[in-house]
């Protein structure tokens, strides 16, 4: 269930590892994303990103066109 609205894929709770290639640092944010081409324009699909990270992954997502929000991972759903 997205309690808080987000459409967010919900994200595994043991599994709260930076996406960023070869980095294996505790995330601390959710990059909400969207590829129009191949989802439904409300679903949000999430790469996690330490602080290290982040601003490189944002840029990555939003020169695709790809990047929609950036939240803490507490504020994501769960499993």
């Amino acid at each position: 269930m997205d309690v808080l609205g987000l459409g967010a894929d919900p994200v595994a709770t043991d599994a709260l590892v930076c996406s960023a290639k070869g980095c294996r640092s505790d995330a601390r944010w959710g990059l909400l994303w969207n590829n129009p081409k191949l989802h439904a324009p409300a679903r949000r699909k999430v790469w996690l990103a330490c602080d290290d990270h982040r601003e490189h992954l944002e840029q990555f997502l939003g020169a695709r066109g790809f990047w929609k929000q950036t939240v803490g991972v507490d504020d994501l759903e769960h499993v």
